[in-house]
């Protein structure tokens, strides 16, 4: 049967294919047509040119929390992740999330790049409503989840679950898979969600693009690597595009471009940048301030007469985009679904003169147990209450430099209102940690990391400090706890290792840092071997100690585990009796 539905005048006889294009870290001010005079972005400032511009756009302050609502459709802590490590990055399971609408309306589903919402079963994006993925694992690629000594070249990446060896550069690889999975489905609608880990750190990038800016004496060696990284999306973009007409759909693909946060501070704070430009706004990735989570905005879809190039100016937020896309494809909504947004589609569609008024909340809550009033801000229109102390009204005071609580305490009032009850409407599950489950039917083995682990200490989030913990200001060697949920009674072995499967390395090894051959790119020290003397397994009532033997590749326990939410602790012994973490901790029930 074929489908019809409206469009302002427009009859449409296929529903609309979306493709929704996000990336890691880019700021507001990293797009030439959004000011900046360095960068080159021709085929972002040709989407912003023809489409449709969200100027007060606003995402979370980091990379998960910013990523959760976006595909939620609730607000990001709500939906379990206010944080980008310590087991408080999993999406919660029971929101039906973005590709699952779309699944459930018949569309094709695939992802290609960062999903930082969970890494086990049943968090993964496969498990959540796509038909097809090639993803890192964790925040980024070379982070502790992901496969092993990946470093943006080259690199293994799961598809569908499984690990496979792919050719090129990271964002090459994402846009070629997406690009490949769009030839096949092009006769049916299809949702693709692009998500790079570029330009997130660290900041690799093939040599052409470095070079790009090698000579521009304002820009640091950081700062010529992250253009280089933006201008390569830049250029996938344009490729995508081509790819899009030459297969005769790009007038029926709503054709999304977005970022997840602010500009990563990394690259503006060395002191030896001549040019930093972040759109006239304070802050920076993790701000509570205006250029820690406001981000660009644009929107194209020809057929559905989404074009013309110009502004929405009313206050927008991530978590919008989900009910959004559902008016704007005319899908069936779940009843259930738990969201928050708004449908923004017909300010898109310019179907209305006067807009709600609305109060909305970000913050940056990146701990274990999020604190009221930590590094947030309040907004409503122009106006902005940061930390429930200072007052700014943007349409005065766009770089918020002056605190104008004092002159306007009705205000100040009205908003801290609106956060005392956004406070008790996403913090009723603070005290609920998503669980891993282990002993499910058919899945073979539950790989759990410190990247997860529940702790106030310095997580080993990432794999420079796999290889040397001592390698941050506070070392990486921090104890704490998994949550865990036994689907299955009965024996389980549980394996501890500093070294994943795929390294095939012992606990002798000591494996120096990744480096990359290039000026922009800081080679670091190499590795240290740690001795360990003990390992030790606490599982609610069980406890279990073993020898470790430093010849060997693992620790393995055998305990019987009840059915149920456990708290599982897995640490080992230094010479120095230090207890810390295992990196990496692998489990599955035996016969």
């Amino acid at each position: 049967m074929v489908q019809f539905f409206a469009i302002g005048t427009a009859q449409v006889k296929k529903k609309p294919n979306v493709i929704l294009i996000i990336t890691d870290d880019q700021g507001y001010g990293d797009i030439g047509a959004l000011g900046n005079r360095i960068i080159k972005t021709p085929h972002m400032d040709k989407l912003h040119d023809i489409g449709i511009r969200f100027t007060n756009y606003h995402a979370g302050t980091t990379c998960a929390p910013s990523r959760s609502g976006l595909m939620s459709g609730a607000e990001g802590n709500r939906a379990g992740v206010w944080h980008t490590i310590g087991g408080c990055s999993i999406m919660r399971e029971k929101f039906t999330i973005m590709p699952q609408i779309f699944k459930q309306n018949g569309y094709s589903t695939a992802m290609f790049g960062k999903w930082h919402l969970g890494d086990s079963y049943p968090y993964k994006p496969e498990d959540r409503g796509f038909d097809e993925t090639v993803v890192h694992g964790g925040g980024g690629v070379g982070q502790t989840p992901d496969f092993w000594d990946n470093d943006y070249f080259d690199d293994t990446y799961w598809h569908n679950g499984t690990p496979q060896k792919y050719k090129g550069y990271c964002t090459d690889v994402f846009f070629s898979e997406a690009i490949d999975f769009i030839e096949t489905k092009k006769d049916e609608p299809f949702f693709v969600y692009l998500s790079t880990n570029a330009p997130h750190g660290p900041y690799n990038v093939p040599k052409e693009y470095y070079d790009l800016y090698k000579k521009d004496t304002e820009l640091n060696e950081l700062q010529k690597a992250y253009f280089g990284m933006i201008t390569n999306i830049d250029d996938n973009i344009g490729i995508l595009e081509k790819k899009l007409e030459e297969l005769g759909i790009k007038d029926n693909t709503i054709l999304i471009f977005t970022t997840d946060n602010g500009a990563a501070y990394q690259t503006v704070k060395d002191g030896k940048s001549k040019y930093v430009y972040n759109a006239g706004m304070k802050g920076f990735k993790g701000s509570a301030y205006e250029g820690g989570h406001r981000v660009p905005f644009f929107i194209h879809w020809k057929d559905g007469k989404i074009e013309g190039g110009y502004d929405i100016n009313e206050l927008a937020m991530n978590f919008d985009i989900l009910p959004t896309l559902i008016g704007l494809c005319g899908l069936n909504n779940d009843p259930n679904s738990g969201r928050d947004g708004r449908d923004l589609s017909p300010l898109i569609k310019q179907e209305v003169k006067d807009w709600p008024k609305r109060f909305c909340v970000v913050d940056n809550n990146r701990i274990q147990q999020p604190e009221k009033w930590r590094s947030s801000a309040v907004m409503e229109n122009d106006w902005r209450l940061i930390n429930g102390k200072k007052l700014y009204n943007l349409s005065r005071d766009p770089g918020q430099e002056t605190d104008i609580a004092n002159k306007n305490p009705q205000k100040v009032e009205e908003m801290r209102d609106a956060y005392e009850q956004w406070w008790a409407y996403t913090s009723r599950d603070f005290g609920h940690y998503e669980a891993y489950p282990v002993g499910v039917p058919n899945i073979k083995e539950t790989t759990i990391t410190a990247h997860d682990l529940h702790t106030f200490d310095e997580v080993t989030w990432d794999q420079s400090y796999i290889r040397d913990p001592y390698s941050s200001k506070k070392p990486a060697l921090g104890t704490g706890y998994w949550m865990i949920d036994v689907q299955q009674e009965g024996d389980y072995e549980i394996e501890l290792r500093r070294w994943p499967h795929e390294s095939n390395l012992g606990f002798s090894a000591a494996v120096p840092q990744l480096g990359v051959e290039s000026s922009w790119y800081d080679i670091k020290p190499a590795g240290v071997k740690l001795e360990v003397k003990k390992a030790i397994l606490d599982i609610e009532g069980i406890h279990m100690e073993r020898k470790v033997d430093m010849q060997k590749k693992e620790v393995k326990f055998k305990a019987y585990l009840s059915e149920g939410r456990q708290h599982l602790e897995a640490n080992f012994i230094g010479e120095d009796q230090k207890k810390f973490a295992a990196f990496y901790v692998y489990i599955k029930k035996l016969k």
